[in-house]
């Protein structure tokens, strides 16, 4: 069947990467975005509009599937996606693939993975179909770790984390959207193919990199005080700690063989994408 599939995100570097996956699909893909100029070197059918835009309805209408990417972090972002899947049932989208978080539960350490579990109860009680993909914390995400001085700062203890590449997510979404029925119902964990210590992270960060890399374990209080002076506010800051001390606390311990079993290529390493960056 010739779905129409719509994209969000598409100007973002997961659903950028999603669209180029699907671009010999460009005749039933509709990429919805906020500015059409940064999306121009994407095929498919650009629409402007936003998770929070009146215009959400209108562009929705007539799409099958939904690939919906989280929206950015606030501290309002469930009821922002409470009004975009509210946009999406009434305008019938028949099935969305939502990128989740891993572990998404009420009470996870990672505070933000708390409104993905919100976001899929509001899918889940919505009628339409859903696919949820639990990613853990990004590959190309942990180098951004590293301060000015070479040193990862943070209460994560000698925890680990099967962190996953987004190239690997794409290919994980453009499989679902080429085969929705068979995938439809599920909850997906995708994973990377080890799970490393952020000391394993900073070493492998010197080894390809030939930057010295080392890391620090912090307490929570220091980890607070270390980033007073950002001047964030107390959620995007209990955000940033919780990154770690999610890691200390072994709910990131997972490995999944999604990955392979979707796309038969076996997930990228850090050190692979290191070299790839």
């Amino acid at each position: 069947m010739n779905h129409t599939i719509a994209l969000t995100g598409v100007t973002g570097k997961l659903g950028g990467a999603v669209a180029a996956q699907l671009g010999d699909m460009a005749h039933r893909l509709r990429l919805l975005v906020r500015d059409p100029s940064r999306a121009a070197h994407l095929a498919g059918h650009l629409v402007t509009t936003s998770y929070d835009s009146p215009a959400a309805l209108d562009a929705l209408t007539g799409v099958d599937l939904l690939f919906m990417v989280s929206a950015g972090e606030s501290p309002h972002r469930v009821e922002t996606h409470r009004r975009f899947i509210e946009a999406a049932r009434q305008a019938g989208v028949g099935h969305v693939i939502y990128t989740s978080f891993l572990g998404a539960a009420p009470d996870s350490t990672f505070t933000l993975a708390r409104d993905h579990w919100h976001t899929e109860q509001l899918l889940r009680s919505s009628g339409m179909g859903w696919t949820f993909l639990r990613d853990s914390f990004y590959l190309e995400f942990l180098p951004q770790l590293v301060g000015d001085d070479g040193v990862i700062r943070g209460p994560a203890g000698s925890g680990r984390v099967g962190a996953v590449s987004r190239q690997d997510v794409a290919r994980v979404v453009a499989a679902v959207l080429r085969d929705p029925q068979s995938h439809r119902g599920h909850t997906y964990d995708l994973t990377g193919p080890q799970t490393l210590s952020m000391a394993q992270v900073a070493g492998t960060i010197t080894e390809i990199t030939g930057r010295p890399t080392s890391y620090v374990d912090e307490t929570v209080e220091q980890a607070w005080a270390s980033r007073a002076h950002f001047g964030a506010q107390s959620w995007q800051v209990d955000a940033w700690i919780s990154t770690y001390t999610a890691i200390a606390s072994g709910e990131l311990n997972v490995l999944s063989d999604t990955v392979a079993q979707l796309t038969g290529r076996t997930p990228l390493s850090l050190a692979e994408v290191l070299r790839l960056d």
